[in-house]
């Protein structure tokens, strides 16, 4: 593909793209995780767009670099609006960019938001098969309680059916209990065989189940106890704000990146405000899969996985993305989007004034 030239995939492109690649998409994100351990990585910070008077919107900017067999660069630009559920109309929008990594020069403009929750489901299910067993034992349960019936918690759900396929139960919960029964009736009809009851409230839902996948709006700390919780549970917190700073004082933490999620006033940023140190997290997600440290330190201990939400899990999807649209010719190629090259014109210019001299 010239150089000049970009690759336009939109959201029905990526979804057929991805189809039924869930256990593929969750080895990707391992290898992205292990590759920005090895330090073949760039993650600046993520840069938050707040409004003056919308407090609760936000979009926000996720540039990075991604060595080994991704060499990428680029940067997610995903906007989230929670009013937008009021308004029959999805929450989060996205749109990835991919660059050469030798020249700079963008190659692909993805839509964002189905890459967004893919990633994210994979990445926390990834953090189920290392960390989750059944207490006990040394294997995975069948029940799982879901907090949080919107686009990321299903998502998490077709991966969990995916990569634990011991699970045979989803326990729901939502302040907003037509959502949880919309999205009872949505796992029944895309999952068959699957149990699905909906809890009355958060407590039944925690009893329920030894993994727990908290996926909610929530903008600060609500839960400041887990006294139905089984001993040895595992909490996929996703949506990082959900938990007082005492609840994760108690727990095991375990991270996608230390530094990336104690900041934008996440449960674990909190805590690191409230005690002045950060040993409370025991280390990262990718520590485990390395096994630099062991997926549990005490057996009847809570582990909670806080993922931020790295950009270099975008760049990852989005390149398998890309090239699977090469592959099977999805999407529109946008012929000479980059203008000229400045120095061919002025190289031309040159010529033409030294021959028009002679």
């Amino acid at each position: 593909m010239p150089e000049s030239d970009i690759l336009l995939l939109k959201g029905s492109d990526v979804a057929t793209l991805l189809e039924g690649r869930e256990l593929e998409l969750i080895q990707t994100v391992r290898q992205a995780y292990e590759t920005h351990r090895s330090g073949d990585s760039s993650l600046p910070h993520s840069t938050f767009l707040h409004f003056p008077d919308e407090s609760c919107n936000r979009i926000i900017a996720l540039p990075a670099y991604l060595g080994h067999e991704f060499d990428v660069a680029g940067i997610k630009w995903v906007a989230s609006f929670p009013n937008n559920l009021k308004l029959g109309s999805d929450r989060a929008s996205a749109v990835v960019i991919l660059n050469s990594a030798d020249t700079g020069k963008p190659e692909a403009i993805i839509e964002g938001s189905i890459i967004n929750a893919k990633r994210t489901a994979a990445s926390a299910v990834l953090a189920a098969q290392c960390l989750w067993s059944e207490p006990g034992t040394s294997s995975a349960g069948t029940s799982v309680g879901m907090m949080g019936c919107g686009l990321i918690n299903f998502e998490i759900a077709r991966f969990l059916r995916a990569g634990c396929p011991t699970i045979r139960r989803f326990v729901l919960f939502d302040l907003d209990e037509t959502r949880a029964r919309s999205f009872g009736q949505r796992c029944s009809q895309t999952f068959g065989d699957i149990e699905v009851e909906i809890a009355a409230d958060m407590r039944e839902m925690l009893r329920s189940s030894s993994l727990i996948s908290m996926a909610t709006t929530a903008a600060k700390p609500h839960i400041s106890e887990l006294p139905d919780l089984p001993p040895g549970s595992t909490i996929l917190h996703v949506s990082l704000r959900d938990l007082a700073p005492e609840i994760v004082l108690s727990c095991e933490n375990i991270v996608d990146d230390i530094d990336h999620v104690c900041r934008a006033q996440t449960s674990l940023h909190l805590t690191e405000q409230q005690v002045g140190r950060r040993d409370f997290i025991r280390g990262t997600l990718a520590d485990v899969l390395t096994e630099a440290i062991p997926a549990r330190e005490r057996a009847d201990a809570t582990t909670v996985f806080s993922p931020f939400g790295l950009g270099i899990l975008d760049l990852a999807v989005g390149k398998l993305v890309r090239d699977l649209g090469r592959k099977q010719e999805r999407g529109t190629l946008i012929k000479s989007f980059l203008p000229d090259s400045w120095s061919e014109m002025d190289n031309h210019s040159f010529k033409s004034h030294t021959m028009e001299a002679r």
